[in-house]
């Protein structure tokens, strides 16, 4: 997939707070590398602060942030907040992992672009990032 520039889209895939299970985010960057997109892992147990850096140095498209701990509305809220005071609120945020449905309109209030709860396939996910993330 590549953007308006012809060049990959990069998507940095980050696991913020202090959540250890990183199965599913690693799935979803492999599945989104074999899709033809550039993806910077971040690897566990990052901060809202360090997964912003890193998706501006990297020059990202979007950032992928998995979350099973809990702490989805702090950490997701933090992460915008961050992209919003480094004027780079064009880098689309999106998430999943255990996050209760009530919560996702907040999340989206918040400027978080989609949810995807468990059960949602790497193909959704692939194809929504196609669909949505260098689009301009």
């Amino acid at each position: 997939m590549t953007t308006t520039s012809d060049r990959p889209l990069r998507i940095v895939v980050a696991k913020p707070g202090l959540d250890g299970h990183d199965r599913g985010a690693k799935v979803v960057a492999r599945a989104l590398r074999d899709a033809g997109m550039e993806v910077i892992y971040t690897g566990l147990h990052q901060t809202p602060e360090q997964i912003v850096e890193a998706a501006i140095q990297e020059d990202a498209d979007a950032v992928g942030l998995s979350v099973l701990s809990g702490a989805h509305m702090t950490l997701f809220a933090k992460v915008t907040a961050l992209l919003k005071d480094r004027d780079a609120q064009d880098i689309v945020v999106f998430g999943g992992g255990i996050i209760p449905e009530e919560d996702i309109p907040q999340l989206a209030e918040l400027g978080v672009a989609t949810v995807f709860t468990p059960g949602a396939t790497t193909g959704e996910i692939v194809g929504w990032v196609r669909a949505h993330v260098g689009v301009a």
